[in-house]
């Protein structure tokens, strides 16, 4: 009935060309509908009371394959689940890494140019040292010359001079030690020569002929020590 209404509708517009269409697509349409709704009739009338068991077998068979998929996509996230965590885990060691090796780099950066500077140290030590002797052995009631005034002004550079440069070795982290009676210590000191005393304990510093630096805790130069042995 309702298709007879569409091609009446379409009859009173007069267009000859959509009806055509029209009442084509509909005779499609009508035919499809009936050969799949007598598919359908043929297929429940020849399964009869096994379309049913079917129906069932079917649906079990496919819960069954969706729990198994649902497994292995389980399994599957698990396991990219454990490779993102260890991927974090190793980003997270290199950058921790990588930070340790920067603040390493801004701390001994200058360790070549200190260690440099190092002699320059000692030989300022050594000079106010000579300076400091020369002075006490001077009588200054037979000074003629005028050279106490001259040492005493020389004696007062090298000490400012030393002690500017001990200020700038400490602004930068470089600091010196003197292991004079202490522990001889490898990994800080350098055994020059032994001393035998059986007045100190065995294995102690008694001389230092060049005191030890280092920079930001680290050895840049150990100390040049003499070690105490025990006398036969």
């Amino acid at each position: 009935m309702a298709t007879g209404v569409l091609i009446n509708r379409f009859h009173s517009q007069g267009d000859d060309m959509e009806k055509k269409q029209v009442k084509g697509f509909l005779k499609y349409f009508s035919a499809s509908f009936l050969w799949g709704f007598f598919q359908t009739g043929y297929h429940l009338k020849g399964n009869g009371n096994n379309s049913e068991s079917y129906t069932k077998r079917s649906s079990s068979a496919e819960i069954h394959n969706f729990i198994n998929n649902a497994t292995k996509r389980q399994d599957e996230i698990e396991k990219m689940k454990d490779k993102v965590l260890r991927t974090y885990a190793n980003m997270e060691n290199i950058m921790d890494r990588t930070k340790r090796e920067t603040d390493n780099s801004k701390k001994f950066a200058i360790q070549n140019f200190a260690k440099s500077l190092l002699d320059v140290a000692d030989n300022l030590d050594r000079a106010s040292s000579v300076v400091k002797e020369s002075f006490a052995k001077i009588d200054a009631s037979k000074d003629t010359t005028g050279a106490v005034p001259l040492l005493k002004t020389l004696l007062e550079g090298v000490e400012m001079t030393e002690k500017q440069l001990a200020e700038v070795f400490k602004k930068f982290g470089v600091e010196k030690y003197d292991p004079t009676n202490k522990e001889f210590d490898p990994h800080r000191h350098n055994a020059v020569f032994q001393v035998p005393d059986n007045t100190k304990a065995p294995n102690t510093v008694a001389v230092v002929l060049k005191a030890g630096y280092t920079l930001h805790d680290r050895i840049i130069r150990p100390a040049e020590v003499g070690v105490i042995i025990k006398a036969e």
